[in-house]
């Protein structure tokens, strides 16, 4: 075959004048008959290396496709560049039986070059007689990732293909996948018995695209500045759940922005009507898990936004790869939370040993990433094996993290974990090393060892920053059987013998969730000053007609975020972090009329596009945390409940209450703290002006007063006065 020839089909079909990087090398070694494998990025032309070759010879292509929105994107594009409906195929479950009888009526008779199926027809044993029973060209395994156990989309039915070829017949076999590390390559080779393959693999660096991460505070906010501020692009946003995908996707719309959310839970025909509307630009943004966008050809995605943090690096890579395929602007955004990899961690448990290390191992070096102050681009490309110098179009690059030296607080954080011999996980471990006073630590005895509130200099969000850290470095490991026990690994033993400097990054928050974010985000005073200063007179002047402190009417935080969006009516109001229907019913009246007069008054110009409408919550939490307490269910049941720890509980009832929702814990709080702490911490927060739980901590730090008892006592209190 020469080039010349080849240049011509190249022409002839696809109207192209030129092959782009390795393509022309892969088609003539299909076309000479030899077994291929392709490692090429998103965009880089992995689907015309087997479209060409099947157009230009004798027989039929079986492609193997994995899902079926895939093949139909890829059918109606290749007819496209034909006059001849029948020259592509997919066979799959969607097709009724005419529509069946037709494929195989038009393969049969030869009209079709390419057919499309999924692993699960091909190796459907009804199906045997009718694929022996044509000339088969050769089988192109796409998305041949989903082969091995170590990859990112693994399915177990991709594994039974080569034994079914091998009934239907002897051909040449080309895999493709847009993403491989070395093992994921050399078991997808092994299992396909095509370890005789030559290997043609393009470079992974994609230089248009950035890549940036972010902590997830807010997240749903920013997504709604980041798709406000750029209109008219296409945009897609990852969730893991099918849950949160609706819950976004109605977000944007009650936002008035066009979107539509896409996972597998919906029907095939939704599921198509939506992918079609969003190729054909009528919906700009689509939310959906990663059933969406597998070899989707739309040129001009400009932003991927990650809501979730992915199981793996590969799949950051193959979902990111889907923004500026053209060239242009490639925005990749994720929105990271140690959490959500607790998360995840926690849903491998019961699954075998074997598939948890992988899954372990696969979220460590996301995590890594994540959390990495080096150049995104060198730790993406460097984990498929190729060496770059710093892009300069990073985060970590053009914003990069503060670092310092953290020998002692490393050998610090191991020799704690000695002493509490491997037996307890990371946030307890940074609990004894600030000198926490909780029921835990006591009952275990923990307060008696020798470092016990040796690192009581810095707060347990730093401890646990560090522990992690010493967790990516692979000093620590965590326990698969004994979900999240930190233990030393050898390197971690060594490390101990033999300190080193050890480079630490300043905490950047990422153990909070979304929803916990509303006490941990203070808003900068960017706002109005004038209109903040009026809101406090306001408040100030209520408070002494209720004889009740100022703040537990409304927040500062909640005051700086409305001088910044002016809410106007209710429904805006209720937007405002710390502001629930219990305030607003309570309190907004006031405050409503003051802001509207202010904005005519002053000719202000409201920032629509910060004025975020929310849905409900249909996470069920807020109102099963309600009924239960309502029957006097004790708090660590709750939180038993709910599978978080008691901390995290008492910052969903703090959540609740300043929203301004009436909650009587006395039930708990009268049998767990004595009478007269509960006086004297209620006496306390009746008589200051700021409700700080530091400021609380330093006033009653001698009489040996606890954080959990002082917050539980603020609940009580926020409840009966405010609410």
């Amino acid at each position: 075959m020469t080039s010349e020839l080849l240049h011509k089909n190249l022409q002839k079909y696809f109207g192209f004048d030129q092959f782009k990087g390795e393509q022309e090398k892969i088609i003539l070694n299909i076309l000479n008959g030899k077994n291929t494998f392709v490692l090429m990025p998103t965009g880089g032309g992995k689907s015309l290396c087997y479209q060409l070759p099947a157009l230009m010879q004798e027989g039929t292509a079986i492609v193997i496709s994995p899902l079926i929105a895939l093949m139909k994107n890829q059918v109606d594009a290749l007819r496209g560049y034909s006059s001849d409906d029948s020259i592509t195929h997919f066979l799959n479950s969607s097709l009724n039986r005419a529509d069946t009888a037709r494929v195989k009526d038009d393969v049969v008779s030869g009209r079709t070059k390419l057919l499309y199926v999924a692993p699960e027809t091909l190796t459907k044993e009804d199906n045997l007689e009718f694929f022996k029973s044509f000339k088969i060209s050769f089988f192109a395994i796409d998305e041949a990732h989903c082969i091995s156990e170590w990859g990112h989309d693994f399915r177990p039915e991709y594994r039974k293909i080569r034994q079914t070829t091998d009934k239907i017949g002897q051909v040449p076999i080309i895999a493709l996948t847009a993403t491989a590390t070395l093992k994921v390559q050399h078991d997808i080779q092994k299992n396909l018995a095509i370890t005789d393959a030559d290997v043609y693999k393009a470079s992974f660096n994609r230089e248009n695209l950035y890549y940036e991460i972010r902590p997830k505070v807010n997240a749903t906010k920013e997504i709604i500045r980041i798709i406000k501020n750029n209109p008219r692009k296409s945009i897609i946003i990852y969730c893991l759940s099918r849950k949160k995908v609706e819950e976004i996707a109605e977000t944007l719309q009650v936002n008035n922005i066009n979107a539509l959310a896409y996972h597998a839970g919906m029907d095939a025909a939704t599921r198509a009507s939506h992918q079609d509307q969003f190729l054909m630009e009528d919906v700009e943004v689509i939310v959906a898990t990663i059933a969406f966008g597998m070899g989707i050809d739309k040129p001009d995605v400009r932003f991927v936004i990650h809501y979730d943090i992915p199981k793996s690096l590969e799949s950051y890579y193959q979902e990111t790869g889907r923004a500026g395929r053209d060239g242009g602007e490639g925005q990749c955004i994720a929105f990271y939370s140690y959490k959500d990899i607790q998360k995840l961690e926690k849903f491998m448990q019961g699954k075998p040993v074997a598939e948890q290390e992988i899954g372990k191992q696969l979220l460590l070096e996301t995590a890594s990433f994540a959390e990495s102050s080096i150049c995104r681009r060198i730790t993406l490309l460097n984990y498929f094996g190729e060496q770059i110098d710093e892009c300069g179009n990073c985060d970590n690059c053009l914003h990069p993290k503060e670092r310092f030296e953290g020998k002692k607080y490393v050998t610090l954080a191991l020799e704690t974990i000695v002493e509490m011999k491997d037996k307890f996980k990371a946030e307890l471990i940074a609990e004894v090393l600030v000198g926490s006073e909780n029921s835990e630590i006591k009952a275990y005895k923990l307060d008696k060892l020798k470092n016990y509130g040796a690192g009581k200099e810095k707060d347990s969000k730093f401890w646990t920053s560090v522990l992690r850290q010493c967790l990516l470095s692979k000093l620590v490991d965590k326990e698969i059987e004994n979900y999240g026990l930190i233990r030393l690994t050898e390197k971690g033993k060594e490390y101990l013998t033999n300190p080193y400097n050890f480079t630490l990054i300043k905490h950047v928050n990422y153990a909070d969730s979304e929803e916990e974010a509303y006490n941990n985000t203070s808003i900068n005073s960017a706002g109005d000053p004038l209109l903040v200063s009026l809101l406090k007179d306001l408040r100030k002047k209520i408070a002494k007609q209720k004889d009740i402190p100022p703040y537990v009417i409304f927040q500062d935080t909640s005051l700086d975020e409305i001088s910044i969006h002016y809410p106007l009516t209710k429904e805006e109001l209720l937007n405002i972090s710390g502001v629930g229907s219990g305030k607003v019913d309570r309190y907004g009246k006031d405050f409503l009329e003051l802001i509207n007069n202010y904005v005519e008054d002053n000719n202000i110009e409201r920032p629509d596009d910060l004025v975020i409408r929310s849905i409900a919550n249909k996470s069920g939490d807020k109102l099963q945390i309600i009924k239960s307490v309502d029957r006097n269910v004790p708090l660590d049941q709750i939180a038993k409940s709910l599978g978080i720890e008691i901390e995290a509980l008492i910052k969903k009832l703090e959540a609740i209450v300043y929203s301004g929702t009436k909650l009587d814990i006395n039930y708990y709080t009268e049998e767990e703290i004595d009478e007269e702490k509960i006086d004297e911490i209620y006496d306390y927060f009746m008589d200051v002006d700021d409700e700080n739980i530091d400021d609380a901590l330093a006033e009653f730090e001698e009489d040996g007063f606890t954080e959990q008892e002082i917050r539980l006592v603020r609940i009580m209190f926020i409840s009966e006065i405010a609410n």
